[in-house]
């Protein structure tokens, strides 16, 4: 099957991020370096400026807002009076950080690009790096082609992380003690990059690919069962709406800084499904 979208909102300099809560899809856009939300009738709202970049968000227990720092490799907190620190992760990531997946408890699983990406650097593996909600970080996972987006099944027991630079979706066992072990590939992609991903109630994975100008929704083993076009380039996606049927895709014209702070053509689109969100995020 093949989609279109429609445009919710646009005039963004790069969306990424994307996740449901509270009746709205909240992002952020990076190079503009602010999080931010939108609602069903394309309201948008600035939540908070993050000067380092804002990339993955994600939520503790208590409601507070987690939001990763990417240049300067910290994970922050949003509490009422402004941006915490919770973990300096300089130590552990490679590079930039970038995506991450927040569990039921308040951890957060955080990759990053592992090299220069836009100075041209030869590509380098990359680690995710846990963060509990004290503050304590340790690498649960290594030897990863840009680990990109991720989510965590419905039962808290497996995530799954899209390898940029690997075209492949990536799964693992969670452990106990939340280490990651069982490494496997639970799809490999054909003329794709997996960018940011979310999960439906059938178990398929919708991937947001920019190379390609579409999301796909890949199941296990690799089948490819539904295809939405976008205008430009699909960086992330998420499930969402009343109904959790409305998926919802950051796009822009380029990934570089300068140029999409200069085009600001970045939008948020939108198409209908049939299977719902679940999981995390």
């Amino acid at each position: 099957m093949h989609r279109e979208t429609t445009v919710l909102l646009d005039g963004l300099a790069f969306p990424e991020g994307p996740r449901w809560r509270d009746g709205k899809l909240w992002f952020s856009d990076m190079h503009a370096r602010a999080v931010m939300t939108v609602d069903a009738t394309g309201s948008a709202e600035t939540v908070v400026d993050v000067p380092g970049q804002p990339s993955g968000l994600g939520w503790l227990p208590d409601g507070r807002l987690l939001i990763v720092s990417m240049t300067d490799r910290r994970l922050l907190r949003l509490d009422p009076d402004g941006l915490a620190e919770v973990a300096n992760l300089e130590a552990l990531a490679s590079f930039h950080c970038n995506d991450m997946v927040v569990d039921g408890g308040g951890c957060a699983y955080v990759g990053n690009f592992g090299f220069d990406l836009d100075a041209r650097e030869t590509p380098k593996p990359a680690e995710i790096v846990r963060v509990t909600p004290e503050g304590d970080a340790r690498i649960v996972a290594d030897d990863l082609d840009f680990p990109n987006g991720s989510v965590i099944t419905p039962d808290g027991r497996t995530l799954i992380v899209g390898e940029s630079f690997g075209a492949c979706l990536t799964a693992f066992d969670i452990e106990a003690d939340g280490s990651l072990g069982g490494r496997r590939v639970w799809a490999r992609l054909e003329r794709a990059v997996p960018d940011g991903i979310c999960l439906d109630a059938e178990g398929a994975i919708w991937v947001a690919s920019p190379v390609s100008a579409e999301v796909l929704r890949v199941h296990e083993g690799g089948a490819v069962s539904d295809r939405v076009k976008v205008s430009t380039q699909a960086f992330a996606c998420m499930l969402g709406g009343d109904d959790r049927r409305t998926l919802f895709v950051c796009t822009a014209t380029t990934s570089r800084g300068d140029e999409a702070r200069a085009q600001r053509a970045g939008r948020i689109e939108t198409a209908r499904v049939e299977s719902p969100g679940a999981g995390l995020p």
